[in-house]
């Protein structure tokens, strides 16, 4: 079976356990992607409006929400209209796009919490120096870096996927995975598990730039009462979004690759998804609540506005 990017349809079969109370799925999980996006545009637009929070810190947990809208949007518009049709299937192209989407999140995800963990070790290990290091040009580059970086990896990916011939159109998935297209694969996909190892490399590295990092903030953060609070206050939003973002991940992985027992299908689904899902909830949420600053201008305008509709 030869790729058509105007013929060739994927059919989804994540949805198969679901012919019962779809209603209910339906209700629940629009009310969870529009909780999502409302969390999180309330807090970008909080970071545009409030002079205050134009630092870098505030910035940079700006672009992750502006990711987690990306993510949630790849995945719960199909899933949705899925639940309302009878036909669970997309054709090439809207796959291609929504596995691509999907890529660029989870590598972007990562890549900007490493900027954020450079960003909180120069604030806190090198105060007197953070403000001639974290220039507005040296905050550009790395908000460039963390995203410019990020497509270009997702391009190798469709590039690599798109020169694929397919030899199947069943997708045991809710959404269209990349993961779960390259099995469909008719011939050998070397040069995608080389190129899958690789950002795992990637990923790790990255990993082992915030474990690192954060060895020096503890170490530094302990020398003093303020340097506590300010880690606390700071720092371990921080480290709970990372540690939320790569266990739902993880779950993804495993059982993406791992998992094949079909009576598992409805677990498998849902745990396919919890990256896609509860990291860009929680997030604006994490640091809405952990961020004094962000919390108080947050409470202070949303009150003026309040106050501005009742007298008008």
């Amino acid at each position: 079976m030869k790729n058509s990017t105007e013929e060739f349809i994927f059919v989804l079969h994540g949805l198969n356990d679901t012919s019962t109370n779809i209603t209910i799925y339906f209700a629940f999980g629009l009310l969870v992607y529009i909780m999502t996006l409302c969390v999180n545009l309330m807090l970008i637009i909080l970071v545009i409006l409030d002079k205050t929070l134009h630092e870098p810190m505030y910035v940079f947990i700006c672009s992750l929400l502006v990711n987690g809208i990306c993510g949630a949007s790849a995945v719960y518009p199909k899933i949705l209209a899925d639940l309302l049709s009878d036909s669970h299937v997309v054709s090439y192209t809207p796959c291609l796009i929504q596995t691509c989407v999907i890529f660029c999140y989870s590598l972007c995800e990562i890549t900007c919490l490493t900027v954020m963990a450079y960003d909180r070790y120069v604030a806190i290990c090198k105060p007197l120096e953070y403000l001639t290091i974290m220039t507005h040009q040296k905050v550009m580059k790395l908000l460039a870096f963390s995203w410019l970086f990020s497509l270009l990896q997702t391009a190798i990916v469709a590039v690599l996927t798109v020169s694929e011939p397919l030899c199947g159109n069943d997708i045991d998935m809710l959404y269209c995975s990349n993961w779960e297209v390259v099995k469909l694969s008719c011939k050998d996909v070397t040069m995608m598990d080389v190129y899958g190892n690789i950002l795992i490399i990637s990923h790790f590295a990255q990993m082992t730039f915030i474990i690192i990092s954060y060895i020096y903030i503890i170490r530094t953060s302990l020398r003093s009462t303020t340097g506590r609070v300010k880690f606390m206050q700071t720092c371990l939003p921080h480290l709970i979004t990372l540690t939320n973002f790569n266990v739902s991940l993880l779950f993804d992985v495993v059982y993406s690759r791992y998992i094949k027992s079909q009576t598992q299908q409805a677990l498998r689904s849902i745990l396919g998804m919890e990256f896609l899902i509860v990291p860009p909830l929680l997030n604006p949420i994490i640091y809405g609540m952990k961020l004094t600053q962000m919390r108080q201008e947050f409470v202070k305008m949303y009150i003026n506005k309040f106050k501005t509709v009742r007298m008008d």
